[in-house]
């Protein structure tokens, strides 16, 4: 059995770890891409560190750009790469451009494909991210969902059953392996920070950061939240960017970005998060800290309804009466279902069965 494994951002780099491994254990034989779409230390190679990733097998170099650039070179350079390898099945995770990209190419050249994180829906059409999600959805062979929400939008839109698996999240996997080492980092020390003294933001969408007005009043809003409690705001270079000549209020700190260790040790740590990020929405939900979603809907409503998150938009008043009460308020951890740390399991568990269905074998044949 040969498998590809795709990842382009730092999320996804999360998301195919416990894939990655689980097939690996069954004897499957993996190659780990990496398209580049981030490419910055910073930004990749800190997290295959922290994460204990292996290097990955092939890196596809696409770089920035904009949607159809990004996208375009993702299919141009992994068309080449599939007619190379003829792996049995390619599994794309997210919904970044890589993924959209290495989906498409992967349908027509007929291998299997499996998408993980599948049905997930803000019905904010948008976002690219949402676009990128459903059309990924259309092509694939193997819907892998982490939530029940995400099951019942698949089976609304009239996928048939056995394409629709219920797994769990695999980011679970990856916070629950990892929180042990991310707790006994110095991060604290380093910043200065008291457990439970500050809150934690993090933004890189286009509709909070490419319109300067609209920035702009959220760090007016943020400056009013660092009254109550101070705000560390991990920046990536974009956003850096953005933030140039606009004014930056009393009580907000600004630091370069984290790896994925210092990340979660500083969210399992904070009063607060204030974030427009889905991952986080998840591990805040896991770590049993509130938090503020700065986005009008989420495709994580599994988040809200059995989980610490609360979508604010950017209602300068509402972000900070949600933020007092976070502050004020005791939240513990939550586990929706089958938010249980084996996602990365049962993912590899259907895939391998699967692919020797597809081979007219038995899985264990395939050994």
């Amino acid at each position: 059995m040969k498998a590809v494994c795709v990842a382009g951002a730092r999320p996804n780099f999360v998301k195919i770890k416990p894939v990655l491994e689980a097939l690996e254990r069954r004897r499957v034989e993996v190659a780990l891409v990496h398209t580049g779409q981030h490419y910055d230390p910073l930004m990749s190679d800190v997290f295959f560190e922290d994460l204990d990733l292996r290097r990955p097998d092939h890196l596809l170099g696409v770089g920035s750009g904009s949607h159809a650039e990004q996208t375009a070179r993702v299919m141009v350079a992994f068309e080449r790469l599939v007619a190379d390898l003829r792996p049995d099945v390619v599994v794309v995770v997210g919904d970044v451009n890589s993924t959209l990209g290495a989906a498409l190419v992967t349908a027509k050249a007929g291998a299997l494909l499996a998408h993980v994180e599948a049905g997930l829906r803000s019905r904010d059409w948008r976002m690219p991210e949402e676009i990128n999600r459903v059309v990924t959805d259309r092509v694939s062979d193997y819907l892998l969902a982490p939530s029940r929400d995400a099951v019942e939008n698949l089976r609304a839109e009239g996928y048939r059953s056995d394409q629709i698996h219920a797994v769990g999240n695999v980011m679970v996997d990856a916070l629950l392996s990892c929180l042990e080492r991310a707790r006994a980092r110095d991060v604290l020390a380093r910043f200065d920070l008291q457990e439970r003294g500050y809150g934690l933001v993090t933004l890189h969408r286009p509709e909070n950061v490419d319109e300067p007005g609209t920035l702009a009043q959220l760090l007016s809003t943020l400056e009013r939240v660092a009254a109550e409690v101070p705000l560390l705001l991990p920046a990536h270079p974009r956003l850096l960017q953005r933030m140039r000549g606009l004014p930056l209020g009393r009580g907000i700190r600004v630091i370069e970005p984290l790896g994925y260790l210092d990340c979660i040790a500083l969210e399992a740590s904070a009063s607060v998060v204030l974030t427009d990020s889905g991952g986080i929405q998840e591990e805040t939900t896991v770590l049993g800290v509130p938090c503020l979603t700065l986005r009008d809907t989420t495709e994580r409503p599994v988040t809200v309804t059995e989980g610490t998150n609360v979508v604010v938009g950017r209602d300068s008043e509402r972000i900070l009466t949600e933020a007092r009460n976070a502050v004020e308020g005791e939240v513990r951890p939550r586990r929706p279902e089958l938010w249980d740390g084996h996602a990365g399991e049962r993912i590899g568990e259907v895939l391998v069965r699967g692919i020797a269905k597809s081979h007219h074998l038995r899985p264990t044949d395939q050994a």
